[in-house]
């Protein structure tokens, strides 16, 4: 009974030392997360990696490399992502002056005498310019955002 008891403490330590164990840090700043072996920062927060195989060796500093290059596939896909979305809300935005304009166009092809045909001429071009006035402002606000986009972009391609 002793001799059973030795074997499984014996086996159960073996099956315990073949778990590998590696720790890494973890590092979050404006320019999107980066992974090392060693604390990175301040805010460094540790992780740890375990696996139980013991025919596989512990990771070497390319898993770092892996997990720094994931993360930056991640945020390129993300950003472009983002670039697209700004892009239809351009085109949304066109659509939508376009729109505005032809229903305005579409109020002088009405039968009317002349003076209020003068009035209403004067009040369509008044709708006109302030439509768009508020596109143009409204697309150069999205165009920043796409600037700046584009710019992350660039900087992670």
């Amino acid at each position: 009974m002793i001799k059973i008891i030795i074997a499984f403490s014996l086996l159960f330590s073996t099956l315990l030392d073949a778990k590998s164990v590696v720790n890494y840090y973890k590092c979050v700043n404006e320019k999107g997360s980066t992974y090392s072996q060693f604390p990175c920062g301040q805010n460094a927060t540790q992780h740890t990696l375990s696996h139980s195989d013991p025919d596989v060796a512990i990771p070497s500093e390319q898993h770092y490399k892996t997990l720094n290059q994931l993360e930056k596939k991640q945020l390129v896909r993300n950003l472009k992502k983002s670039l697209r979305a700004k892009r239809h809300e351009v085109a949304i935005l066109n659509r939508d002056r376009d729109r505005a304009t032809r229903d305005q166009q579409e109020r002088i092809r009405h039968v009317m005498d002349d003076k209020k045909r003068k009035e209403t001429v004067k009040d369509i071009k008044k709708q006109l310019k302030s439509i768009n006035k508020k596109h143009k402002k409204e697309v150069k606000v999205v165009a920043k955002q796409i600037a700046r986009i584009e710019k992350k972009l660039k900087r992670y391609e």
